[in-house]
This record gives structure tokens, sequence and C-alpha cells, in this order.
């Protein structure tokens, strides 16, 4: 979760493409980029939202069979999804982002696995670099990765999993949920949290973040160490990504469900969608290996702390099943997939994009992009769907100055040219 080091890597990475560069400094993603227009939009005033329709899809298909361009060195072959064939115009982007991540992996500038999609086909699944660089362990399309803030989307989908319970709402005070609740949080909801709209300071961002980040902290113990500051502006009047604010939301679960985050993720999600190689982080051995730069690991921090904001694990095969199920009511009626992915505040961040619940919504690359970048100590990462081209990009990296966006902006060159 270390906010400098990510910050200095997207600055760069953005630079290179079309997207503005941030102007703040956060773990998972870049800071806004200027002071959002007050009131914040409404989900109506968006021109920005796509229509997504859920449609039949079996989400728990596994990538297996291998496609016929091999890539160099200790990577594992790239693999396309079960009985497929790819066609001309397939194979020529597998072959073009193989031959681009060869290239990086290189120069020692990308490490990690990827997952491009199109039309319900695995076009390419494939590692790139080293897992453990002391082990000589190849990334592959299995690796497990920590995933930073690529998590607040599945905390999103957690509260309103629970609102088509009827345990909650995403209207209701979070004070209804929160013991000794601050004053200066009376006016917040539950939405206000999803939205980054909540005006609580965000933790990563205080002083003594970095001294305290390899200490354990219990959600309650974390939430303390923030719940007094005071807010950046009255919930509602302006958009300020917060990581706070998803621990809350975690917090908020653990109270109305009775079961721990993890618990209720792996009940409500991962089980139902096969998502073996996904869960909570409690600082595994079996991960890859975190690395700062081409030479470095990266900084020790303790996963209790990122909490229901950065805290999860996957593998970029595994969130292909997760951005699948996305398209279908099977998690949630399609009413609340319509309010996750409708931009609810703007954030001019990505060309002017909105959030969602747990999602970037809108055009940085001049076409419609539901995204979440996240970035966390050793790893950088980025989940991408592109909705009217039917187009999945994942990219899940071990090495934390590696910029998602400009490794994004090339790959998707090189799909829609």
């Amino acid at each position: 979760m270390n906010r400098r080091l990510l910050l200095l890597a997207l600055t760069a990475a953005l630079a290179a493409c079309s997207l503005p560069a941030p102007a703040g400094r956060h773990a998972g993603l870049p800071l806004q980029g200027g002071q959002a227009p007050s009131p914040i939009a409404t989900a109506a005033s968006s021109p920005t939202a796509p229509s997504v329709s859920p449609r039949p899809v079996e989400p728990t298909a596994a990538p297996t069979a291998q496609a016929a361009t091999a890539s160099p060195g200790p990577a594992a072959t790239p693999v396309l999804a079960a009985g497929s064939a790819l066609d001309e115009k397939a194979q020529a982007i597998a072959s073009g982002v193989d031959a681009l991540l060869n290239n990086l992996a290189r120069q020692g500038a990308f490490s990690g696995s990827v997952l491009v999609a199109q039309d319900d086909q695995v076009i390419l699944s494939q590692g790139y670099g080293l897992a453990d660089r002391e082990k000589g362990t190849p990334n592959t399309p299995g690796t497990r990765f920590r995933l930073g803030s690529v998590t607040k989307p599945f905390t999103a989908m957690a509260v309103l999993i629970m609102q088509a319970e009827g345990k909650l709402s995403v209207q209701d005070r979070i004070c209804t949920y929160i013991e000794d609740c601050p004053a200066a949080w009376q006016d917040i909801t539950i939405h206000h949290l999803l939205t980054h709209t909540s005006g609580i300071a965000d933790l990563t961002e205080q002083p003594d973040f970095d001294r305290r980040k390899a200490t354990p902290s219990p959600p309650l113990q974390t939430i303390a160490r923030f719940k007094d500051l005071p807010l950046g502006f009255r919930p509602g009047e302006e958009w300020r990504y917060s990581n706070s604010g998803y621990i809350v939301l975690g917090a908020i679960i653990e109270r109305v469900s009775g079961q721990s985050y993890e618990a209720f993720l792996q009940q409500h999600i991962f089980d139902p969608l096969g998502m073996s190689d996904t869960g909570y982080d409690h600082n595994r051995d079996d991960l890859a290996v975190g690395y700062a730069d081409r030479s470095r690991k990266a900084d020790y921090i303790d996963m209790s702390i990122p909490f229901a904001a950065g805290g999860l694990y996957s593998t970029v095969e595994d969130l292909y099943r997760w951005d699948r199920a996305l398209t279908t009511d099977r998690l949630i009626p399609r009413e609340l997939l319509d309010q996750m992915f409708t931009p609810q505040a703007p954030t001019r961040e990505y060309g002017g994009a909105g959030y969602g619940y747990g999602w970037f919504i809108g055009k940085p690359f001049g076409r419609s992009w539901i995204g979440h970048a996240g970035g966390i100590e050793g790893f950088s990462t980025i989940d991408s769907w592109f909705p009217d081209n039917e187009t999945y990009i994942i990219l899940l990296m071990n090495q934390q100055d590696i910029g998602p966006f400009r490794i994004l902006e090339q790959i998707q060159k090189i799909v829609f040219r």
C-alpha cells in the first residue's frame, strides 16, 4: 500500500499515454485531479454509463488449451478457453500482446500475468517474468497476486448482496452500524462510502502510515486511527478517494452479517463463482513475491491493515470468472448491477471518468471502459472491461514501480487496432 512509489509509477505511466496525470497520492489509484463539482452529480446526469444486461454465460469455465504462440524464457505457454480455436484476428492480437510483454519483461519493465478475452473467448492468458526471483519461479496464469484496490469492487458487491437480502440499504447512515460513531459521521451513508464522497480522511495519507504499516491492526483498531480526524468536506459535496471508507464498509459487512469479511466473500462470491485461487491474504507465502523495483523486495505491510480496501489476492483467470459473472444476475439482481455500473460521482480522473459502486466508469481510451486499478507494497494491478466490445484486459504485476495504465494503454491499442 505504498502511496509514494505507486504515484510516481502511475504518473510516469500516464504521461506516456493519453490519460491525465493525478495530482494526489494514495494506495491503489491516483487521487483526484482537482476538486469535483458540488453537489455530486446523480446517476441520471451522467452520459457515460454503459448498459449492463445479464446474459447467459458460465463464469466458471477455466482456460486450459494452449495457444500456438509460446513465449521464450521461463514463462508458461499462453492459453485459450478450453476447446477454442483462435481466428486470424485473435491470433494477431495474441501474438502482438505476447511480443509486447516479452519485450517489456526482458527490459525489466513487466513482471506478472495477463489475460485478454473478447466475445467470451480467451485470446491470451500468460505469465511473464518471475514470481520469485531467488527461486527462479516463473509467473503463470495461475500465479496469485495481491490485488490492492482491485479489492474494492468485491467489497461493493458484498454490500449490494446484503441489500438484495434486505439486510441493509446503501442509503442507511453508517452510524447505525458503527459503535461510538463520531458526531462528524452522523450524515454519512453507505452510499457515500461506496462512492468516495464521505469526506473521511484516507488512512494511507496520514503521516504515521508508513511507520505503522508493518504492525497488525484489526479493523476496529484501524478505524480508531482515523475516526476522529476532521472530514475533508461535507458528505456528498465532493469526491476524494479514501481507503478508509472501504475499511469502514468491511466493518459494516461484518457487523450486519455476523461473519468475518473474509467468510462472507468466500460464501457469497468466491465459492459460487468457482474462484478457488482468490481469498483474503493473511500474509501468505504462496503468492508471488512482491518487488519494489528490478532490484529490491518491497516493504512489508501487515495485511490486516488494508482489509476491505485492499486485502485480497487472486489470479488473472479467477478475475475473468468474476468479470464475466458481473454481466449476469448470478450474484445480485440487474437493478443493483445497474447501480454498481452507473457513475454516481464525477472524479475528473481518467479523462473524466465517474465512480460507481467500486468501479471507475468512463471513456479514458476513447471507448466505454469500466475498471479499477490497485497498488500495494510490491504489486500493481488493473482489471478492465470494455463493454461495447465485450473485451477484458486483466493485468496483475509483482513489481510495484510498473504503472498499470501504461501497459493497458499499449495492450488496448493492439486489441482495437
